[in-house]
């Protein structure tokens, strides 16, 4: 009986051991399904979080643009000077970007033999200083007021950074040496040494003057040696002549930087210049000349605009010319260029289009938002200003507008900055 009691009961342990073992079982599979469950709706929340990042906008105070990019095409006055001794080579006299005025020398050409003249000038220069320091009784105040004025201005080239007023003074130090050379010779006795060295190296220097071409401006405006031979083509006044497929087949690249040339030089206006572009957009059809608006350029540089003239394509784009007088010396390395033109631009309370909806009261179609503030809900009504395809400017509506738009609501509501709305639902 003893041993027949073992067995029911170890047989009941089993049982339970094995019910045991399916319940930690089901447990886990259960587990398992939440888990997975919880995962699932994890990952639906992640998926609709990168599809509609937030469902709420703040009012901002902002601007919106209506644009459009356009490649443009400089257009400029520009007076190309090129001498007959071009083969020579060039010395600037005036550095790129440079100002200058009507009759100033922009650069000259090498004349002949120039090297072995600036090296026997050279040479003349050391015996000079070496006889002048051996002279006595030869100085006068005019002397000392020239040493001076040297040493001043060798002070000034030490202490400067710009290329430009290095060169005034390195100019000016030259000029106050010959003048040096000149009173201790005049000073000098007659068929001494050192009046013999000042008057050949004056003699090389008249040779070498004599022999050079100079170049002068013919207009006052800004030097150039970007010479690209588009000067006499993309000209002011030739506006008939610009059209899509002329402007096609003078394959310039966009932003390419013009290679600057040792043969000649320009003068370019830097008060107005004009840039073609060709434009497809139904803002462009409707424009008229003298229209005015804005152009983004490549600097980031906003810059008023004006249409100087409208060519009608047969494809229904129009080429339009505008004028502008500011930034104009910042085109003047570029032929081509990438702009955005500003059609308009608006400020005011900016909300995404994707928050405005629209109902029909009395024939009238209102726009309206909805403001949530504290877990309350608002619909307000807002008059749109301006619109572009993905935000708009807008303001609230007066009681007398909306009583006559047909809004019968007790209570005005108005939306205001930072207001939280509703995107999405």
């Amino acid at each position: 009986m003893k041993n027949k009691t073992d067995y029911r009961v170890k047989g009941k342990e089993v049982k339970k051991n094995k019910l045991n073992v399916v319940m930690q079982k089901n447990k886990i599979v259960l587990l398992i399904l939440i888990l997975l469950c919880v995962i699932g709706y994890a990952v639906s929340l992640v998926i609709k979080l990168i599809k509609n990042p937030t469902n709420t906008f703040l009012v901002e105070q902002g601007q919106i643009y209506q644009e459009e990019v356009a490649n443009g095409y400089i257009i400029r006055e520009e007076t190309v000077l090129k001498g007959e001794n071009y083969k020579n080579g060039m010395s600037q006299i005036k550095i790129e970007g440079e100002k200058v005025a009507k009759g100033e020398a922009i650069f000259r050409y090498y004349s002949n033999g120039e090297n072995s003249l600036v090296k026997k000038i050279e040479e003349l220069d050391k015996k000079i200083d070496e006889a002048m320091a051996k002279e006595t009784g030869l100085f006068s105040s005019d002397t000392k007021t020239l040493e001076n004025q040297i040493s001043e201005r060798l002070d000034n080239v030490y202490n400067e950074s710009d290329l430009q007023k290095i060169r005034e003074y390195k100019k000016d130090i030259n000029t106050y040496i010959t003048k040096k050379a000149k009173i201790a010779g005049d000073l000098s006795p007659s068929g001494s040494y050192l009046k013999k060295l000042i008057n050949e190296r004056s003699r090389y220097e008249n040779s070498l003057n004599s022999g050079a071409e100079y170049l002068k401006a013919p207009i006052s405006g800004v030097v150039s040696y970007r010479v690209d031979g588009y000067e006499s083509i993309l000209k002011p006044g030739k506006y008939d002549e610009i059209t899509e497929k002329f402007l096609q087949n003078l394959n310039l690249k966009t932003g390419q930087i013009i290679v600057a040339n040792n043969e000649s030089g320009k003068i370019i206006n830097n008060y107005k210049c004009y840039i073609a572009v060709v434009l497809d957009s139904e803002y462009a059809r409707k424009a008229k000349v003298n229209d005015k608006l804005k152009l983004r350029l490549p600097s980031g540089n906003e810059v008023e605009a004006e249409i100087e003239h409208i060519n009608k394509e047969k494809n229904n784009k129009r080429v339009i010319i505008f004028s502008i007088e500011k930034c104009v010396e910042e085109l003047i390395n570029y032929r081509k260029i990438s702009l955005d033109v500003i059609w308009w631009s608006d400020s005011g309370k900016k909300i995404p289009n994707s928050a405005i909806k629209y109902e029909e009261i009395n024939g009238n179609k209102l726009a309206y938002v909805i403001r949530t503030r504290a877990g309350y809900k608002d619909k307000i009504y807002i008059k749109e200003l301006r619109t572009n395809g993905k935000y708009s400017i807008v303001t609230n509506y007066t009681g007398e507008e909306l009583e006559e738009l047909g809004d019968v609501s007790n209570e005005r509501k108005t939306i205001s900055l930072y207001d939280e709305i509703i995107v999405q639902e």
